[in-house]
C-alpha cells in the first residue's frame, strides 16, 4: 500500500513509525516525478509490511518539504527510528530503489 503523507499525519505516519519509512517528495507538475510514480507504487507492494513506502506532495506541504532541506525533486528519504537515514535525488531505476530499500532493512 502507498501512503499519503501531510503535514498533518507526518509525525504519526514517519516519524513514530515502526519500520523504516520511505517519503518520495514529488510534485503533480514534474516529469520525472511522474516517471517514478509507477515504480514508487511498485516498491511500495513489494515491500509491504517490512517499509513504509509513500508520497509527500511539496506544493501540498511545503514547510515540511523545507524541514527536510527537499531542494530538487523527486527526492527521496529513508527515515529510521523517526531521523532521515538516506537521501537521494532524481529518478532511478526500479532496480536501484529497490537496492536502497533493501539497505535501509539491512
Amino acid at each position: 500500500m502507498e501512503y499519503k503523507f501531510t503535514a498533518n499525519n507526518f509525525d504519526a505516519e514517519v516519524l513514530q513509525a515502526s519500520t523504516p519509512v520511505l517519503v518520495d517528495f514529488y510534485a503533480d507538475w514534474c516529469n520525472p516525478c511522474r516517471m517514478m510514480g509507477p515504480v514508487v507504487a511498485k516498491m511500495a507492494a513489494e515491500f509491504e509490511g517490512r517499509i513504509k513506502v509513500g508520497k509527500c506532495n511539496i506544493d501540498d506541504n511545503m514547510e515540511l518539504a523545507r524541514n527536510y532541506q527537499v531542494s530538487s525533486i523527486p527526492a527521496f528519504v529513508i527515515f529510521k527510528n523517526g531521523k532521515p537515514a538516506a537521501n537521494y535525488v532524481g529518478s532511478m531505476s526500479a532496480a536501484e530503489l529497490r537496492q536502497k530499500l533493501e539497505d535501509a532493512l539491512a
